[in-house]
């Protein structure tokens, strides 16, 4: 198939690109290259794309002209990260909801029918929890008092006791806690809408903590596992933010790119009419101390510092069940934990951000 990799030069896409080539199909790269995530333009035409279009998916008339000849499109464009502040919520609003907007509707011009989006586990918010007494609770966001007195777990709001953290499903309930996780939820219900008014079929997959070679240095945009990666290259500690012991799913890049293709290849045979999400992630969750401390160890140090310190709309706890992902479309993660972090603590980065 010709496939139309939007976003296809960043991080993620940048492995995405060679793994659908490598399995047949032609990929064609549409990136708007900006500049929180490309200090250094990549090659105009990486290798192994059927063509490479500089453009921004707000572009009505770009669009048309990429999607001539496609049959399928991989959606990963976006503004990625928690951002700094309230302030970037029109750039986050702009570019992940409105260019979504614009690329189905182009979509629906052009008569390409098939959609695999880059989805996110922060359309959760908090992840499953349950309390001894009420069994599964949903707590609320965590107030900014308990956290500066360094009370950082999640308690039950009708009790007050503790909560076990759990692996969170597709069926949870979406609470996002922050502008892009906002964004990404609406990505979400734009792309159902499409294929309910179109007739087509939407793959989401909903990725985790996404972490491997290619990472973006020096940037608020960016993963925890590249600040963390960006600090030892300097020589200083990665800084640990509350006290380290936030649950995440860590997740390597070429397993999320062998995601893309395998729902490439089954979202052909979705029903038209709908869309159909996926958690994709390990399946081991970890800490976030452990990463820092993974990394730092495989880098050969300095030692992680755990600061104490918090931002406003981070969650504590939020881990995936991707039962559905390996049972549905037959993936598996194949790049162990200790493996991947020994490649990323060696592998350069892309150099930092203009921001």
């Amino acid at each position: 198939m010709r496939v139309l990799v939007t976003g296809g030069a960043g991080f993620i896409g940048s492995h995405v690109v060679p793994a659908l080539a490598a399995h047949g199909h032609e990929p064609v790269v549409y990136d708007a290259l900006l500049p929180s995530a490309h200090a250094v333009p990549p090659p105009r035409k990486p290798e192994g794309t059927a063509a490479f279009l500089h453009a921004d998916v707000r572009d009505a008339a770009m669009l048309d002209r990429a999607l001539r000849g496609v049959d399928a499109v991989c959606h990963l464009a976006a503004m990625v990260g928690l951002g700094k502040d309230i302030a970037d919520a029109p750039a986050y609003t702009g570019c992940n909801d409105l260019g979504t907007a614009e690329l189905l509707a182009a979509m629906a011009r052009a008569g390409v029918a098939d959609l695999v989006l880059a989805g996110s586990m922060v359309v959760y918010g908090e992840g499953r929890y349950n309390c001894p007494e009420h069994g599964r609770t949903a707590p609320g966001p965590r107030a900014e008092a308990d956290l500066a007195a360094g009370r950082f777990e999640p308690r039950c709001p009708r009790c007050g006791a503790d909560l076990a953290p759990g692996l969170v499903d597709e069926e949870a309930p979406a609470d996002p806690r922050n502008v892009y996780a906002a964004t990404k939820l609406a990505q979400e219900h734009l792309a159902a809408s499409w294929t309910r008014a179109t007739g087509g079929r939407a793959v989401s997959l909903r990725y985790h903590n996404v972490y491997g070679p290619g990472m973006p240095a020096d940037t608020p945009y960016a993963g925890v596992a590249s600040f963390f990666r960006s600090s030892l290259a300097r020589g200083e500690p990665p800084q640990v933010y509350e006290d380290g012991g936030q649950r995440r799913d860590f997740v390597h890049v070429r397993d999320v790119a062998a995601a893309n293709v395998a729902a490439l290849r089954a979202v052909t045979d979705r029903p038209a009419g709908t869309l159909r999400a996926y958690n994709t992630g390990s399946g081991t969750p970890r800490t976030v101390g452990e990463m820092a401390a993974a990394l730092a160890a495989a880098y050969g140090g300095p030692d992680p510092v755990v600061t104490g310190g918090y931002r406003l709309g981070d969650v504590r706890h939020i881990t995936a069940s991707s039962r559905r992902l390996r049972e549905e479309l037959g993936w598996h993660p194949a790049v162990a934990f200790a493996d991947g972090v020994a490649e990323f603590a060696r592998a350069p980065q892309r150099p930092g951000a203009r921001v």
